[in-house]
């Protein structure tokens, strides 16, 4: 009788999970989803995208992105003296920057390690100051204008200038 009960009672509460869905449509997208409604990120989206790296950043994670503005790629552009398309032609130069904007595991913002080397996925490092300034192997410097926009598999700081790796 005791088992019988169990078994009624497991499956109505799935019942009760599958006609709410789960919980899980209600929550935020992945890093990629979350990028693409944000308009402040749309150049990001294309170059992840071109760069073949949706995919990854659609996986489980977790991770965390220092994500560029769209007016932070304009900058690089004129920096560099290359339009976006070339830039984003140039997928093995795009997978390098990328990447080292990419942090493995969820950095909160309170958690962020200040004046310590922050290892990414690229391999190389960079660094956060308590003004939550970034600084790259090149000695430029990024500021986080947004912090802390979760996704379902990590978490998104909005920065307003690229980051570069050194050379």
């Amino acid at each position: 009788m005791l088992n019988w009960l169990k078994k009624v009672l497991m499956l109505s509460l799935v019942a009760l999970v599958a006609a709410c869905g789960g919980g899980d449509d209600d929550g935020p997208g992945n890093i990629v989803q979350v990028a693409k409604g944000d308009a402040r990120l749309g150049i990001l989206v294309e170059a992840v995208t071109a760069a073949q790296l949706a995919d990854t950043l659609s996986g489980p994670g977790p991770y965390t992105v220092f994500a560029p503005t769209n007016d932070a790629f304009a900058a690089l552009l004129a920096e560099l003296g290359v339009t976006k398309e070339q830039l984003l032609a140039n997928k093995p130069l795009l997978t390098q920057v990328l990447t080292y904007h990419v942090v493995p595991g969820l950095v909160l913002k309170a958690e962020v390690p200040v004046n310590t080397p922050i290892k990414t996925v690229q391999g190389g490092s960079f660094t956060v100051t308590p003004a939550l300034t970034i600084t790259d192997q090149r000695a430029r410097s990024a500021g986080i204008v947004a912090t802390d926009v979760f996704a379902s598999n990590g978490v998104v700081h909005v920065i307003d200038k690229v980051i570069l790796p050194a050379p």
